[in-house]
């Protein structure tokens, strides 16, 4: 064990919480203090895997609280973590504790993404594949049409797959509000430039329930309700995949296929051996 995980017992009584450092050096004296079911002498140090008991009471540190954070990434820096990457979103935001970005937004992108230590979290809204929209503002380089508009929202080939109908209104000559509920790589930009266009500007500005507030490069910690109803929405998507998967029972139309099939094989005569010829078991001449 390292040298710098031992904390003096009287400090760590003191850090968790529990009582002053004086008051655990009387704890200490008397006696009612035990580290691994031992009666320690004064000075005595602890790790973070040994039990303090207190007059039969475990002592448990408070739980360090999560941390999760709406950030207004500015174009051009990249979703990793990744130190090479001289333009990662770790070190421009250069927080005080170990985070990471739930998902990602393209490098040229800008908009809100979500940052968090909470792996579990960010595994629920990776896995919410139902009602997890996010909505984006776009600029394109050529005047939108009502065709455009149409058939983005019912689907563009790209990728070997059709996208997701989804939720397109125009709001200028050139810029359309888009929601999507699916995250095929870049898939705004390839499907305007499936229908002619170029995307000149792609801003996200909201993510389920979090809405882009603050300016580009800043972030701030979500409010309780935001995470509160995040939660809430991303174990309701996953019930919802849950459930829409499919049984592991086989098809009765594929059952009936096969014993047909297994029917019209016993009905197949045994193929006759041409004359002269001679099988030869393997087994025997291996062996």
């Amino acid at each position: 064990m390292a040298s710098n995980n031992l904390t003096r017992l009287n400090k760590y009584l003191s850090e968790v919480g529990f009582c002053s450092r004086r008051k655990a050096d009387k704890l200490i004296e008397q006696g009612r203090v035990t580290i691994n079911g031992i009666v320690p002498e004064m000075g005595t140090k602890v790790t973070p895997d040994d039990e303090v008991h207190v007059d039969g009471e475990l002592i448990v540190p408070p739980k360090k609280d999560n941390v999760y954070l709406a950030f207004n990434k500015p174009v051009g820096i990249v979703c990793t973590t990744n130190p090479k990457e001289k333009d990662n979103i770790v070190d421009f935001i250069n927080y005080p504790t170990r985070i990471f970005p739930v998902g990602r937004l393209d490098k040229p992108s800008q908009g809100l993404i979500l940052l968090t230590d909470d792996g579990d979290i960010v595994n629920k809204i990776l896995r919410a594949r139902n009602n997890h929209e996010k909505e984006y503002v776009v600029t394109v380089d050529r005047v939108i049409s009502e065709d455009f508009i149409k058939r983005m929202s019912h689907g563009i080939p790209i990728l070997d797959t059709v996208t997701r109908e989804c939720e397109v209104e125009q709001l200028s000559k050139y810029v359309f509000r888009i929601v999507l509920t699916q995250g095929l790589n870049r898939q705004i930009r390839r499907m305007c430039e499936y229908l002619g266009f170029e995307v000149v500007n792609l801003k996200r500005i909201r993510i389920m329930n979090i809405q882009l507030d603050t300016p580009i490069g800043k972030y701030r910690d979500l409010t309780s309700k935001e995470l509160s109803d995040l939660i809430d929405l991303t174990e309701e998507s996953t019930k919802t995949e849950d459930a829409s998967l499919p049984s592991s029972k086989p098809s009765l139309k594929k059952k009936e296929s096969s014993t047909k099939e297994d029917k019209n094989s016993e009905k197949r005569p045994a193929q006759k051996e041409p004359k002269g010829f001679k099988r030869i078991d393997r087994r025997k001449k291996e062996s």
